[in-house]
């Protein structure tokens, strides 16, 4: 056991290797149970995309004891709320539920973690690959800009690399699924073995261990699942390219391999990128949107991948605003951070970055999953904790070494959107 910030942290593994997180908090009676299973696009193959956010669906879809959509009328009925999601190296689902319902939370997970496969047949995967299509259709295919950032990716990975392909997979692989991948897939990676199961808020962590030893202590383990590494050195060279898309203005992008999530590095990025473009008084909205009055809007983030990371960048133009004008402004900026940043940039950055750790921290739901995360990918969920040092930790130095050596224009990827009409 193990204690952070006075709430105690224990940890337990079955017999089946399902691994358990318990962090009780009696402050509200409400308990978080928060489940990530191992496994996301990034464990997929070309040709067999959008199988972990197709399970994300089929997972609500009922199995052996419970009906199809039944998994949520049974927590509405007790007050209770439930989702899931989908990322490159995870698939997470989450109920919070009054505290007394725990066992029923328990008992939904257990049963589609072990009885998915007798309750799943070829109208269900129908129904689900039609809805999945559809959210692609909105999301990606007639979404402004949503094509072309998924080629942002294309040029910033190489060929064959689980990051190139949009977590929600390419319509043709969708289309092709068959009731044999996905048997295969759920029973590849959705395992006990490959699984971490969270508990956090009210309740008695002797009951609630022996609840889920009730529930989950009987399911068969698989074989251990096996990843490949896929760990990308920064770019060798500068990468451009122009696209057009049905969009009214012209977006800048700009890409950049870095360290991934966990890496000290990253927190440097992570940082940096907030203190660029975090809120109207960052410098890049003072400067691209307020004062030079070059930019509609302008963000950078980055993403919290497991193998590499990636630094984004974005400024959608004004109307009348060259985008080589904007991507000189914004390269601007990425050149000035490679030199110490104000300390008052730095400062502002850093209290806003704190506050929004410490506010999901607070909740239970975002507390188990930000537990989850850390068992799941160090085997380490007290990391969560640790968080907000490792911001603190970042000096201005590190970030200039950051912004110096992994975000040069000769390290970086340039995609520019136009609007259709701009070239005919």
């Amino acid at each position: 056991m193990t204690a952070a910030q006075g709430f105690p942290i224990l940890r337990h593994r079955l017999a089946n290797g399902l691994r358990i997180v318990l962090q009780p908090d009696s402050r509200l009676p409400l308990t978080a149970v928060n489940l990530w299973y191992h496994v996301g696009s990034a464990d997929e193959r070309p040709g067999r995309t959008g199988l972990a956010h197709l399970f994300e669906h089929m997972l609500f879809q009922g199995s052996l004891n419970v009906g199809t959509n039944d998994h949520f009328r049974h927590l509405q009925r007790v007050g209770g709320v439930a989702n899931g999601s989908t990322w490159y190296d995870r698939t997470n689902y989450y109920e919070t539920v009054p505290s007394e319902h725990l066992d029923l939370a328990l008992w939904l997970e257990s049963d589609r973690m072990g009885f998915l496969l007798p309750a799943l047949d070829q109208h269900k995967l129908d129904t689900q690959r039609d809805v999945v299509m559809n959210e692609r259709r909105q999301r990606v295919d007639n979404q402004p800009y949503g094509r072309p950032y998924e080629r942002l990716f294309e040029l910033l990975v190489p060929p064959g690399h689980p990051y190139r392909w949009p977590v929600i997979g390419t319509m043709d692989d969708i289309a092709s699924a068959t009731l044999e991948d996905v048997r295969a897939f759920f029973e590849t990676w959705y395992v006990p073995n490959n699984a971490v199961l969270t508990l956090a808020g009210d309740f008695d962590p002797g009951a609630a261990l022996a609840s889920v030893e009730r529930w989950f202590g009987e399911l068969a383990p698989g074989p251990r699942p096996q990843r490949d590494s896929f760990a990308l050195a920064p770019l060798d060279a500068a990468v451009a390219e122009t696209v057009e898309d049905s969009v009214q203005l012209p977006r800048v992008y700009f890409a950049f391999r870095i360290p991934p999530f966990g890496d000290p590095e990253w927190f440097a990025s992570a940082l940096l990128a907030n203190l660029l473009a975090d809120g109207k008084s960052s410098p890049l909205y003072r400067d691209l949107v307020w004062e030079r009055q070059l930019a509609q809007e302008a963000a950078c983030y980055v993403y919290p991948t497991a193998q590499t990371g990636f630094f984004i960048a974005i400024a959608t133009a004004r109307p009348g605003v060259e985008p080589a004008a904007l991507a000189d402004a914004l390269r601007g900026h990425l050149d000035r951070a490679a030199r110490p940043l104000p300390a008052a940039d730095h400062e502002r950055a850093l209290h806003r970055t704190l506050v929004e750790l410490w506010e999901g921290l607070e909740t239970a739901d975002r507390r188990a999953d930000q537990l989850s995360m850390y068992a799941t990918l160090f085997d380490r969920p007290e990391l969560a904790w640790d968080e907000p040092g490792r911001y603190t930790a970042v000096t201005a130095e590190a970030m200039a070494a950051v912004a110096a050596e992994r975000l040069g224009a000769d390290r970086q990827v340039t995609l520019t959107v136009l609007p259709r009409s701009a070239q005919r």
